[in-house]
Order: C-alpha cells, then structure tokens, then sequence
C-alpha cells in the first residue's frame, strides 16, 4: 500500500512539471525582455518643433503603428510560434544531453587523471628542487646589507 501511494505520488509530481499552469497575464515573470523590447511610436517616430505634420495625419500614424505592430506580432507568433518552440526545445535538451551524457563525464575523468599528473609532479618538484632552494637559502642566510648615507 505504501508502494502504491509513493509511485502515485511520484506520477503526480512528474505530471506537475509538465503541465505546471503557466501566467496568462505577466508573461516575462523573471523580466528577461525588459530592455529589448519596448518600442513604441514615440521611440520610432518623433517630429522636432517646427515640423509637424497634420494632426489627423499624427494620430492616423500613431494608430497604424501600434495596431500593425501588434497584429503582426500576434501574426508571427501564431504562425512561427509553435515551430520555434520545438527547435528551442529541440536544442536546449539537446544541450542538457551532451552536457550530462558528454561534458560533465569528460571533466570527471580529466580530474581523475589530473590527480595521478599533480602527485608524479608534486613529487618531483619535492625531490629535486626543495633541496636546491634550500641550500640556496643557506647560502645567503650569511648575506648582509647595510645601507650608509654618505654626505
């Protein structure tokens, strides 16, 4: 019974990461477009003082800006949408498998062999040159400087 209710319990949360709800309204909760992509008519298109156009003109600009921006957006999200997000979906697990079956394999076994490297190396460095530096600092540990000032 409690087998039951762990593997009941494990489908649960499996199924909850792949069908979590997702925020209709804020959409970018973690603000990675913040700087990328306000654009709105004021940013585009800005008349100096002294060279206005007719303000039917303006406001029919302003109009046509903004609702084919947004209709194209809404355009290209419905027809390229979808596709875009099984490539990304494609190429990020993509990148989680090399990374967990490739990258991180290779690193572990470098390290391991790295360790017999650093020891040969260690034990080199302690053989040969420990004494030579030591018997370097014997000979001048004697070494005196004495500074005079001469007027």
């Amino acid at each position: 019974m409690a087998e039951e209710q762990t593997g009941l319990e494990e489908r649960i949360i499996i199924k909850d990461q792949h069908t979590k709800e997702i925020d209709l309204v804020n959409r970018d909760p973690k603000h990675i477009n913040e700087d990328v992509v306000k654009v709105d008519f004021e940013d585009v298109i800005a008349e100096p003082v002294g060279t206005y156009s007719f303000d039917g003109v303006w406001k029919t600009s302003y109009t046509t800006f903004t609702v084919s921006k947004y209709w194209c957006y809404r355009l290209l999200s419905a027809i390229l949408g979808i596709p875009l997000a099984v490539v990304w979906g494609f190429l990020f697990a993509l990148i989680s498998f090399c990374h967990i079956w490739a990258v991180v394999p290779c690193i572990k076994s470098y390290l391991i062999e790295i360790q017999c490297v650093s020891r040969i190396y260690s034990l080199c460095i302690h053989t040969f040159c420990d004494p030579f530096f030591e018997a370097l600092s014997k000979i001048c540990s004697n070494v005196r400087v004495a500074l005079r000032k001469e007027f």
